[in-house]
């Protein structure tokens, strides 16, 4: 699921809309119509979703796919080679990026599991182990 919680209030403000431009006191339609909207609600991603690069999300995915931890991910963060590119030093963008606070932007999308990519606004989000 990719819908975030915005979007899922949005779904459920235009049943409500529907449901009030109908001339209907059937209680049950009514929980008919928001049981599912707040199941998916519970299960949607939060609205302010980490933006991180791709090739950070990259190096992200591949340090957890190492079974690494977040200290490690901020620690070694140089000289990775991803995807044929040679990033001089992720901790680059830890560091010295023009993103206001990149060490917590990168610790939220490595906590969450999830995060959005600042190029392309594509949804990323990690497959949980089994």
């Amino acid at each position: 699921m990719t819908d975030t919680k915005r979007d899922v209030f949005e779904q459920l403000l235009n049943a409500y809309q529907n449901l009030i431009s109908k001339d209907n006191d059937d209680e049950n339609y009514r929980v008919n119509i928001t049981t599912p909207l707040n199941i998916l609600y519970d299960s949607a991603l939060p609205d302010d979703l980490p933006v991180i690069p791709e090739l950070i999300g990259k190096y992200l995915i591949m340090r957890k796919h190492d079974r690494g931890d977040l200290v490690q991910a901020l620690d070694e963060g140089t000289s990775f080679l991803l995807d044929g590119t040679q990033w001089e030093s992720v901790q680059d963008w830890f560091w010295f990026s023009d993103v206001k606070d990149s060490v917590d932007t990168f610790a939220r999308a490595w906590v969450l599991g999830v995060w959005r990519v600042e190029e392309t606004g594509e949804i990323v989000k990690l497959e949980e182990e089994k």
